[in-house]
């Protein structure tokens, strides 16, 4: 995903011009739910940063694939950087997450199994960067890296479904979840806009930050490449 300068303001200023029309929609737009007030506009925003952090995660699996198949560093660059982005919308899952579960469980958190396998999923990728941080041969840490990302890419399947196999009180968006759910509701078709703008709004966001992550990834190989030069020279 590396893009040239030009390439990758044009893809800043893109987000944030999403960003504000995605907001304004969540605000302006969509109706306000009469169960449960305004916080539940917070759900447009919980959704998307949870669909889009798991999807991350898919991306470092594939590429932890591509780097066993080719043997390839810049497969391992992204897939370290998709973990990384990944965990910051997972981290962002869980507080948005929190604030709506206030209102509507009457708690900031419980171990219910949609949260617990969610928080297993995310020590078990920030174990990643710790695993990465302890070797440094570039292409041991690579090798490891993509055996570690393929296995725990477990986790995600078993959050995902965690709501359709075991009783939960965390409703489900897609599917029928639990019938002990808690603080679901019927989307309208506004709803529903607002929803698909909003997962495309933050997956557009997801692209924009691993280009940057990537370029600074870049920039940090050249800075040790001329530092190399320097201590030869």
């Amino acid at each position: 995903m590396s893009l040239s300068n030009r390439t990758l303001q044009i893809l800043n200023v893109l987000t944030v011009l999403l960003l504000v029309v995605n907001t304004a929609l969540i605000f302006l737009y969509a109706p306000l739910e009469r169960t449960m007030g305004e916080v539940q506009r917070i759900f447009y925003f919980h959704v998307g940063v949870a669909w889009v952090g798991m999807a991350a995660f898919v991306v470092t699996l594939v590429a932890g694939v591509l780097y066993l198949r080719t043997g390839n560093l810049r497969w391992d660059r992204l897939g370290a950087a998709s973990v990384e982005v990944g965990l910051l919308f997972t981290f962002l899952t869980i507080v948005s997450g929190s604030v709506w579960a206030r209102p509507a469980w009457n708690t900031w958190w419980t171990w219910d199994p949609r949260l617990t396998t969610y928080t297993i999923m995310a020590l078990i990728y920030i174990a990643y960067l710790m695993l990465r941080q302890g070797i440094d041969d570039p292409n041991r840490r690579a090798r490891f890296a993509a055996v570690y990302g393929i296995v725990g890419f477990i986790s995600v399947p078993i959050t995902f479904f965690a709501i359709r196999i075991w009783r939960t009180i965390h409703p489900a968006v897609i599917g029928t979840g639990s019938e002990t759910a808690q603080g679901g509701f019927d989307m309208t078709q506004p709803m529903v806009v607002v929803l698909l703008f909003s997962i495309a709004t933050l997956s557009v966001l997801y692209v924009c930050l691993m280009a940057n992550r990537l370029q600074l990834e870049k920039l940090a190989e050249r800075v040790e490449q001329l530092k190399a030069r320097i201590l030869s020279a």
